[in-house]
């Protein structure tokens, strides 16, 4: 039995010895367990807005469970089955996708395209023609056919906001990190640079050069940061999405060097401003904002990913081993991941509306979990 209440450096012990691996291993089976419920579980909030703010005047069943939020949940069971080889893993996934494909697809946006990524990476096992067109098609449309900001950037279109000429922290893990793979899939080299492009082009504008960490958004309707707020989930997604990047495409020595300093910066603050609990807060530099998970998680994940990538060096480890603690105790008994943030809009005037966002269970918790548990062991 592992003592929650313990110190972390008792804690810290028990994972340097090996003795947390079969606890660890337990919390992802009841994550996984959850991840399968929640899948298919609808999101109230999101099919109300949707009723009155449907850009696309698309049937709002087909975006009851094909958006961000399972799009990031269907990647972390990509990952599983990637480490743990369990066919078991990959025939949830055919059949979500068989399922979801037979009801029809959602308008393209930029969170619709977040369950894309997962399918490529299942078309390049299976090599099943179907899934190979559809990736195609949409990666077609992030070059051709997404709106672009002022110097190409992918503009944050979602399912009820246009967001013109608006680039936000979330795009790169939603929809570049899609168009990366099936450039190295489809050997698309115009594809791989267009993600590198993305990569550079955001950081040059989200990246705040006081702490490395990255603001939620920018406008070119005025060049600002908004509220200049450094969400916690949105600076996750920059955390973890560098290191996939390079390990789907490598690099030239330029601009690996670029990202991997980047991602440098933002770890030195995030070591810095990391709680006593070893959590995040959800405006990272602010302690008087709750500490959320699914920013933690995202945190642990991408620092340990680094980490093990030789990107960044050995002692950050500590700060995800430090995560490992609290984020255990926040995993229910039922694999119900707690204090996560609801999806997040933009805070166009004040911090505080980050502050104010509802606390609410969500898939993309359990799949952060899973992100985060799965390095940690394999």
């Amino acid at each position: 039995m592992v003592n929650l209440q313990g110190t972390f450096e008792e804690f810290a012990k028990e994972y340097q010895s090996g003795a947390l691996k079969p606890v660890i291993e337990a919390k992802l089976e009841l994550l996984f367990e959850s991840f399968q419920k929640v899948l298919y579980e609808e999101d109230d909030t999101f099919l109300k807005n949707m009723q009155t703010k449907n850009l696309a005047g698309d049937d709002i069943n087909k975006y009851r469970f094909w958006e961000w939020t399972q799009g990031v949940g269907l990647f972390g069971m990509w990952k599983m089955f990637e480490r743990t080889g369990k066919q078991s893993y990959l025939k949830i996934l055919t059949e979500y996708y068989e399922r979801q494909m037979g009801i029809g697809l959602p308008a393209k946006n930029i969170n619709t395209t977040a369950p894309m990524l997962t399918l490529a990476y299942v078309y390049e096992h299976t090599k099943k023609e179907e899934y190979g067109a559809l990736c195609t098609e949409w990666a077609e449309w992030l070059m051709d056919g997404l709106p672009k900001t002022k110097e190409g950037g992918f503009q944050h279109l979602t399912s009820d906001t246009l967001n013109d000429q608006e680039l936000w922290d979330d795009t790169l893990f939603m929809s570049v990190l899609f168009l990366a793979k099936c450039g190295v899939i489809f050997g698309k080299q115009e594809w791989v640079e267009e993600a590198k492009y993305q990569f550079l082009l955001h950081i040059k504008y989200l990246s705040d050069k006081e702490t490395g960490l990255w603001f939620h958004g920018w406008t070119f309707h005025g060049n600002h940061n908004f509220a200049r707020a450094l969400w916690g989930r949105g600076n996750s997604w920059a955390t973890a999405a560098i290191p996939e990047l390079l390990g789907i495409i490598g690099c030239e020595p330029c601009v690996r060097r670029f990202l991997t300093e980047a991602l440098h910066n933002q770890v030195e603050s995030l070591k810095k401003f990391q709680d006593t609990s070893g959590m995040w807060h959800t405006l990272v530099d602010d302690p008087t904002s709750y500490v959320e998970t699914s920013a933690t998680c995202g945190f642990a994940y991408g620092i340990l990913k680094a980490v093990h990538d030789g990107l960044i060096d050995k002692e950050y480890e500590l700060c995800a081993i430090k995560a490992l603690k609290p984020v255990l105790s926040y995993i229910g008994d039922d694999g119900i991941v707690s204090q996560v943030s609801y999806g997040t809009a933009m805070g166009r005037e004040s911090k505080q509306f980050y502050k104010e966002i509802e606390i609410k269970s969500m898939p993309y918790g359990q799949a952060m979990a899973i992100l985060f548990l799965l390095e940690l062991i394999y």
